[in-house]
């Protein structure tokens, strides 16, 4: 009767094992969300640098993609086109564009807090799990000293 017991045991601690697999898993997901997120919040710095510091008639690198730069005369910074999200850009002044930098910086803000906030959840979960499987383990060593001695009795 014990050994299905003890069997059973190891099974609970094997799905213990899995689900605390799991759940580091998901935390080094949510951490890598983390890295984006503060390497978008990076680039917004970058711009908002870069509008503070830019005047018309500056020379520029402006990225071509693949690692391409070309050499360009800002003309105007009075019109900055400012990517809204979901595909949409604006046409806005300089302030208008440092300003709705400023909020999707602090929405990336937020958002990294939010992750935090579910890595801290995960972290205290995986916590219970492993204080519930250190308690499994002891008592299935509890169980085996016990059956030992019963049998050093009965011989």
């Amino acid at each position: 009767m014990s050994l299905g017991g003890g069997g059973g045991g190891q099974q609970q601690l094997q799905e213990l094992s899995q689900q605390l697999q799991a759940l580091e898993e998901e935390k080094e997901a949510l951490e890598a969300q983390i890295e984006e997120f503060e390497a978008e919040k990076l680039e917004i710095d970058e711009a908002i640098e870069a509008l503070d510091a830019i005047e018309s008639g500056s020379t520029v690198q402006v990225p071509l993609g693949g690692g391409a730069y070309v050499r360009a005369e800002v003309q105007d910074m009075d019109e900055i086109v400012v990517n809204l999200g979901a595909d949409y850009a604006a046409e806005q002044t300089e302030e208008e564009a440092a300003e709705t930098l400023d909020n999707k910086k602090d929405h990336v803000d937020e958002q990294i807090e939010d992750v935090k906030e579910e890595i801290a959840e995960l972290e205290s979960e995986m916590s219970q799990l492993e204080q519930q499987a250190q308690q499994m383990q002891q008592q299935m060593m509890q169980q085996q000293m016990q059956q030992a001695q019963q049998q050093e009795d009965q011989e």
